[in-house]
């Protein structure tokens, strides 16, 4: 099982970025962001396979761009124009069973421990 390692979260105020990072202790066909705020379900954010395919959730599509370093075997988050609805526990996953998706969060065999993204208004 693929071991994951996130950094980058904080707190920003609306309309700010940041960068969150993913660092994976092998090599991984699929790998994805997902949020989970208190109260609510998972959900996902965007993925990238290690061919370069993204995809990306309506609510950030154009402020959040993924992007991987495959040599580092390490995953990036550039979030952008954040929102306070944007504030969340964010969470790396990585080869899910059979597709790369954003659902369903089950699939995902390996996961992060999650860094904190919160976003003032």
């Amino acid at each position: 099982q693929v071991q994951l390692v996130e950094s980058g979260g904080g707190s920003v105020q609306a309309g700010g970025s940041l960068r969150l990072s993913c660092k994976a202790s092998a090599d991984s066909w699929c790998m994805a962001w997902f949020r989970q705020a208190p109260g609510k379900e998972r959900e996902g954010v965007a993925y990238i396979t290690r061919g370069g395919t993204t995809r990306y959730a309506d609510d950030v599509k154009g402020r959040f761009t993924i992007s991987q370093d495959n040599a580092k075997n390490t995953v990036y988050l550039q979030m952008s124009s954040l929102k306070p609805e944007d504030t969340a526990m964010y969470y790396c996953a990585a080869d899910p069973a059979i597709l790369c998706s954003l659902t369903p969060v089950s699939a995902y065999k390996s996961w992060g421990q999650g860094t904190q993204v919160t976003v003032a208004s």
